[in-house]
């Protein structure tokens, strides 16, 4: 079906541990975060519309790197940002929304 996209390991890596730190710390990411996060580590199919979804995610929270509060990257105190972001299929998954994207086209 020319409407499913494959999420990559490394994706479903990032989910998985942004589901880790967001129970343990109890912050990063809304409803739909979490939802996408189950949808990446479980392996997909993903759809045009979700890889659009994706990808306006990542431009519109690119900025959450600059956060002061907490630390991005840092496992032990990690920003709601860093967290929501690996939720979303981390750096990997902002890279594979951009190359499906550009499959999609319109």
């Amino acid at each position: 079906m020319a409407d499913e996209h494959k999420p990559t390991k490394k994706m479903a890596a990032n989910a998985e541990k942004g589901l880790k730190l967001r129970d343990k710390f109890d912050r990063g990411g809304t409803e739909v975060g979490v939802k996408r996060a189950k949808q990446i580590a479980d392996g997909g199919p993903m759809s045009d519309a979700d890889v659009k979804s994706m990808h306006s995610y990542f431009a519109r929270h690119k900025v959450d790197k600059d956060t002061k509060a907490h630390s991005w990257g840092d496992d032990n105190d990690p920003s709601a940002g860093y967290i929501a972001w690996l939720l979303w299929g981390g750096d990997e998954g902002r890279d594979w929304a951009e190359r499906q994207r550009e499959k999609i086209g319109d």
